[in-house]
């Protein structure tokens, strides 16, 4: 039993890493034109993934989101500076779990998201493209890395949200779809 749990985990952590990449992917090849900056994009789909991830597995979602966003930095954004890198990975888990500890301590999602109604992911979501920045904004302030200390805040926020809705809707219209035909099919036999 013990071991299935951890496989179950390992699996959950892996399908978060898969999924952010091809999200980035994904949003590299629509959205390209719309960096503000380097990990900052105005239509941010992979902010989406890590709300939706941390909201579906937890822990396990969290740890897949430090893992996979320590690659990206690393080796695709900051690949010249390792702080930056390291601390834009951690923050990038920390502000989905942080939103995902309230969900579940406000609205009690625990295992199900079945107490997430639209108006709630939607307040998630806003809380969750709020966090991201402001956390990695603060941290740009304490590092000494900017000038403008918020000049990039708007632009994260906007393309945090804008992603994360994309990404949260889109998928409850697939489990809502997915829903209905399991339905179907249990009713046709």
């Amino acid at each position: 039993m013990k071991l299935q749990f951890l496989l179950m985990q390992a699996a959950m952590v892996v399908m978060t890493m898969v999924f952010f990449v091809v999200m980035l992917v994904f949003n590299e090849m629509l959205f390209t034109r719309l960096e503000f900056a380097p990990g900052i994009n105005w239509v941010y789909l992979p902010a989406g993934v890590r709300l939706l991830c941390t909201l579906l597995f937890a822990e396990a979602g969290a740890i897949g989101l430090l893992i996979v966003s320590w690659l990206v930095s690393f080796f695709y954004f900051f690949p010249n500076d390792p702080i930056r890198a390291f601390m834009g990975g951690l923050l990038a888990a920390i502000a989905p779990y942080g939103v995902y500890r309230f969900a579940d301590w406000r609205f009690g999602v625990g295992k199900s998201l079945a107490n997430l109604t639209p108006g709630r992911l939607l307040l998630l979501a806003a809380l969750y493209a709020f966090a991201s920045p402001f956390l990695h904004h603060v941290w740009f302030i304490f590092h000494g890395d900017t000038k403008e200390p918020f000049s990039g805040f708007l632009a994260m926020f906007v393309g945090d949200l804008v992603g994360t809705l994309i990404v949260l809707y889109v998928a409850k219209a697939v489990l809502r779809v997915a829903r209905v035909v399991a339905l179907n099919r249990g009713a046709s036999r």
